[in-house]
């Protein structure tokens, strides 16, 4: 059991434990990614699960059961669980199940705590992105900025791109599919990229933080998958909101852009 049974954590010994999450999720979905024998079923919203999915969830929930029991969890594959407390965990098992399903290596583990403040807002004060497969692991602390670990070895911080003109920007999506009136001013706002590319997932967020893209834009997102994305994104010196341009992973749906071009996207997908 937790050592501190009151549960007063600070947020480095939450970030802390963060990693010791995402090693035990690494355990299970690295044993499991291009197995032979991996389960797959289809959920009622006709996405697919596996097998290592459920695994690597159950095992989080039991390590968060353990060391913070007084926590709430909010998990893709098992639902919600004292998700009213001042502080819950968002975790998606599998971010790019169909990646991982398929043996595309670009899929990862999300991990992201939230704390409910006296004003009654919601923030994000933890996150942990572990891809195993790409040898990467992107954290970040509130107030504490946003880094990336190569290969178990390197830490490196991170910050978002300089980029001020679209004529200039590299911007990622997943797909076209779920934009409903929004996909033609989408398209619209690619015409005037320089470069597009369709990474998807939490990968496209990343390299948002990382510099590598000035943003990346998908049309409807569950909160598991922004929560963890959110806060690497602000901590690297960018802006995450939804498409409306209301800051935060609550939204439907996530825009991740650098701070100069961010009101730019949002204006662009309103037209």
């Amino acid at each position: 059991m937790s050592s501190n049974p009151e549960g007063h954590f600070s947020h480095g010994e939450d970030l802390t434990l963060a990693h010791r999450l995402a090693d035990a999720a690494d355990a299970i979905t690295l044993k499991r990614y291009q197995a032979i024998d991996l389960a797959v079923t289809t959920k009622p919203d006709n996405t697919p699960v596996t097998d290592a999915d459920k695994s690597s969830e159950e095992a989080i929930r039991a390590l968060l059961h353990a060391h913070r029991p007084n926590d709430g969890i909010v998990g893709e594959e098992f639902g919600n669980e004292g998700v009213e407390k001042n502080r819950y965990w968002v975790i998606d098992p599998i971010d790019g199940t169909k990646n991982f399903l398929r043996g595309v290596p670009t899929w990862a583990t999300l991990i992201a705590l939230i704390e409910r403040t006296p004003d009654g807002s919601q923030r994000t004060v933890v996150s942990v992105v572990s891809a195993p497969a790409l040898f990467r692991r992107w954290s970040a602390l509130l107030g504490g900025g946003a880094f990336v670990t190569i290969n178990h070895e390197t830490t490196k911080r991170i910050n978002v791109s300089g980029v001020s003109r679209i004529e200039d920007a590299s911007i990622s999506y997943s797909d076209f599919s779920g934009w409903g009136e929004m996909l033609e001013p989408f398209q619209n706002l690619l015409l005037k990229a320089w470069r597009t590319r369709g990474y998807g997932d939490f990968w496209s967020h990343m390299l948002v933080a990382e510099g590598a893209l000035e943003a990346a834009v998908e049309p409807v997102l569950a909160l598991w998958d922004m929560a963890a994305l959110d806060l690497i994104v602000t901590e690297a010196g960018g802006v995450f909101s939804n498409t409306d341009g209301i800051p935060g992973p609550h939204g439907g749906n996530g825009v991740s852009a650098n701070a100069t071009l961010h009101s730019f996207i949002i204006e662009s997908l309103r037209k």
